[in-house]
């Protein structure tokens, strides 16, 4: 049986990917044909499925931070939409029988976008950390807290006296930060956060007639301005994605859908526009530019998992029909379909409707939006991580008047503690480079870790008729012919040229030691 699931995950996994579809798709559309073979759920299915839910809202609380909760953007976007979707299944669901708070829960179920699905299409086209990313993000993050509370609200648990007990749960961050520290690097970190997040989390809170859900998601949270809070984070991600395997393998075991099943799910589908486009017009009502509030608005175009949890919990407690299960999980599956391939194009997409979407524009700019001046500067160097932060000193050291640029706000502030002269700026924003006064640069030299984006950043600074040395850095082989196709003058391997440093700078040490100065180099070294 075991095998047969695993299996079946990744046959489909491997076909919905082969596709262009996250391999989510393929574990639902397993979970539909293992039943049509005649498999069933077992008890072992149910608490690998269980468990991945706790991980998923573990490590959601690691990056709880409270301060999202207060820039207006974030809240007010989130909050605003939730309701429109809420009042507008309430309303089309009166006459027909089902209680309001039940229609309100399903309004707000539809109104979740899913975190798993927009963090990684984020962090694979490495925006996680651009304004449309953190926005995305910051969203999901008040639409989690939101499910949380719906599936308390819906949960027919009624808590134990004792659950008072859980407000001294802050009094003992100190202690389980301390045993952070003591597991060290290994399994043991993975192991704690399995522990905190499914035995402490999950069933403590439970025993206490609290939702497991929200316990798992407080244990992430007195966690989440410790020091290693984001590598517990990456320590149980690759078992939290492969717990919630289960997840969808249950969902689809469930039962065959029907075609009437199928046309309701069909036209659940079909609000997803309608779903995007209000994240779209509240983005810029609240003075975002259209083209943040298109990237994220497209991050947000899907059903989310938390969406599937809480009707799985109305449907466990008797509440909606298990038709509704499959409906859901069907357009969630066709959610992610739709969102693949148009978040892979959000940008050519964007650079389409550009003229007609930059009209809905307000005036007053939100400051994460506003243009850059890079002053008397001659070189840009854009991406400030290890490479570009390198260059920047190695030209700095020669007397060139050179600036950098990033779209990751950690790595700003680390290197303007470094003394570096940075400003904010994303490369793949096309506006980007339209308003930025490139007269007086004589080079720019892409340090991106995105083929992509330096692609893009490549053509755009040509159409707009730079003619200054342009030069970029790639990976793998293959990538310098494209690299150099888009306009780059040249495009460096940067593990080949650490090697030629490390070379260079040993063979100096060399030539020192030869000419009878033993620690003259290392002297000039530290």
């Amino acid at each position: 049986m075991t095998a047969a699931w695993i299996g079946g995950a990744l046959v489909l996994g491997l076909a919905a990917r082969y596709v262009g579809l996250p391999p989510l798709v393929g574990f639902l559309a397993a979970g539909f044909v293992l039943h049509a073979l005649g498999l069933e759920a077992t008890p072992l299915l149910d608490e690998v499925a269980h468990a991945g839910v706790l991980l998923l809202l573990f490590a959601v609380g690691l990056k709880l931070r409270l301060k999202t909760f207060f820039r207006h953007e974030v809240w007010g976007t989130s909050v605003v939409h939730l309701v429109v979707m809420a009042g507008a299944v309430l309303l089309a669901t009166q006459g027909g029988g089902m209680p309001w708070s039940l229609a309100v829960a399903l309004g707000l179920a539809l109104g979740f976008s899913s975190t798993v699905f927009a963090a990684k299409i984020l962090e694979e086209k490495r925006e996680l950390r651009a304004v449309h990313g953190r926005l995305a993000i910051g969203i999901l993050i008040v639409q989690d807290v939101v499910a949380v509370a719906v599936l308390a609200f819906l949960s027919v648990a009624t808590p134990s006296p004792y659950a008072i007990l859980l407000v001294l749960l802050p009094f003992l961050r100190p202690v389980i930060g301390r045993v952070l520290h003591l597991v060290g690097h290994g399994e043991l970190l993975m192991l704690f956060g399995v522990v905190l997040a499914v035995a402490v989390g999950g069933f403590a809170f439970e025993s206490l007639g609290v939702s497991p859900e929200l316990g798992a998601l407080v244990l992430g949270m007195t966690l989440t301005e410790h020091a290693r809070s984001q590598e517990l984070s990456n320590a149980i991600w690759s078992l939290k994605e492969f717990f919630l395997i289960g997840f969808f393998l249950t969902i689809g075991l469930d039962g065959v859908p029907t075609w009437e099943i199928l046309g309701d799910a069909a036209w659940l589908a079909l609000l997803l526009p309608v779903k995007a486009v209000l994240f779209f017009l509240l983005l810029l009502a609240l003075g975002l530019r259209a083209r943040t509030s298109f990237l994220t608005a497209v991050a947000l175009s899907t059903y989310s998992e938390f969406g599937l949890i809480v009707v799985q919990v109305a449907v466990d407690n008797g509440l909606l029909g298990p038709d509704w299960l499959l409906a859901s999980a069907i357009a969630v599956g066709l959610s992610f379909a739709i969102a693949a391939p148009l978040n892979s194009f959000a940008h050519p997409l964007f650079a389409r409707l550009d003229s007609w979407l930059v009209r809905l524009e307000r005036d007053k700019r939100h400051p994460d939006d506003e243009p850059v001046s890079l002053g008397s500067a001659e070189i840009l160097i854009v991406g400030m991580g290890r490479v570009g932060s390198g260059a920047y000193d190695y030209l700095q050291e020669r007397g060139e008047p050179v600036v950098g640029a990033d779209s990751d706000p950690g790595k700003l502030e680390a290197n303007r503690r470094a003394g570096r002269r940075v400003v904010y700026a994303d490369a793949e924003d096309a506006s980007f480079w339209h308003q930025l006064n490139i007269e007086p640069l004589r080079a720019i030299l892409l340090a991106l870790p995105d083929l992509e984006a330096k692609q893009r950043a490549s053509r755009e600074l040509r159409l707009r008729g730079y003619k200054g040395f342009l030069s970029a850095t790639h990976v793998f082989a293959e990538e310098r012919a494209p690299i150099l196709e888009a306009g780059c003058d040249v495009s460096y391997n940067y593990f080949t040229e650490a090697g030629v440093g490390f070379a260079r700078d040993s063979w100096d040490a060399l030539q020192a030691r030869g000419s009878g100065s033993p620690q003259g180099a290392q002297t000039e070294r530290q």
